[in-house]
């Protein structure tokens, strides 16, 4: 039988409390073993609610653990990623990867070089709807698409956290979008953008395959609950993907296990650190065209 994946854990903040640690510390095939943060007291708490150990030192969560996952901002993720692979764990990160292209370039290069696992939490790609929709997608010879992730979080609540106010929709939704729109119709060769990430952002691609899609991002919405649509258009038709019936806690223990598996056999998955990489490259292209 094999042994669960010892886990550490980077953050104590809502997403760590919500997915995190229950996602991890639930097993079978993981363990959660250490929490670390900046406070003593977030560390402890979420730490003693799942049977861990809190610390504030994190060397010492190094020193507890094969893996680490990580719940903090994207610039603090990126910096303490890499000494996690230089340790020698296998590193479950989340998007973005970090908050620049060459930020997200040296985390991939110390996780390659550290020769350990990595993997991107990329929610959505988790649930088995989105899996059928991928699958259906590939077969259907799309020339566009249109797509959206609206919500109100940044509105107020946990996750109106300082780095998501400051960079907006972009960085926080866009992987998601930008992920299923190269994943369906193809690598995506130039981005156009209007708008303001902070408000309401649009995206223009021009796929590879010749295909054209467009995505509208917005964290500044009064919904009920977050919207995020994919419709695929061509000769046969649409083709269309909606979150708005799909239980996302579903993708939970899909991701643990695949990440245990990872950790197991020594392979990262499709959606590894290089892969956030790719999407940070295309968050600075729409960057650049706002900026023009």
């Amino acid at each position: 039988m094999t042994e669960p994946v010892r886990i550490g854990l980077v953050g104590a903040g809502p997403w760590a409390h919500t997915m995190h640690a229950p996602t991890f510390a639930a097993g079978p095939d993981t363990t959660l073993t250490a929490v670390y943060a900046r406070r003593a007291e977030a560390a402890g708490e979420l730490a003693a609610a799942h049977g861990a150990k809190g610390t504030t030192d994190f060397d010492e969560l190094l020193g507890e653990c094969e893996a680490v996952a990580f719940a903090v901002r994207p610039d603090v993720q990126a910096a303490l990623a890499q000494r996690a692979a230089r340790a020698g764990k296998a590193v479950l990160l989340e998007k973005p990867v970090a908050l620049t292209v060459p930020a997200a370039r040296e985390l991939a290069e110390a996780v390659e070089a550290a020769g350990v696992v990595s993997q991107l939490v990329l929610t959505k790609r988790y649930l088995p709807e989105t899996r059928r929709f991928i699958e259906r997608a590939r077969a259907f010879d799309a020339v566009g698409a249109r797509s959206c992730y609206l919500h109100g979080a940044f509105l107020g609540g946990d996750l109106a956290t300082g780095w998501r106010l400051e960079h907006g929709a972009l960085p926080d939704l866009g992987p998601h979008l930008l992920d299923l729109l190269e994943t369906t119709l193809g690598p995506i060769g130039e981005i156009r953008a209007a708008g303001d990430s902070t408000r309401w952002i649009e995206l223009t691609c021009r796929h590879e395959s010749g295909a054209v899609s467009q995505a509208s991002l917005s964290g500044v919405i009064g919904l009920d609950r977050a919207r995020t649509t994919v419709e695929l258009f061509g000769a046969v038709g649409a083709l269309g993907y909606d979150t708005a019936t799909i239980d996302h806690s579903a993708a939970w223990p899909i991701l643990r296990a695949e990440f245990a598996a990872a950790v197991r056999t020594g392979r990262s998955p499709e959606l590894d650190v290089w892969r956030g990489v790719r999407l940070q490259e295309l968050i600075a292209q729409a960057e650049e065209s706002l900026a023009a």
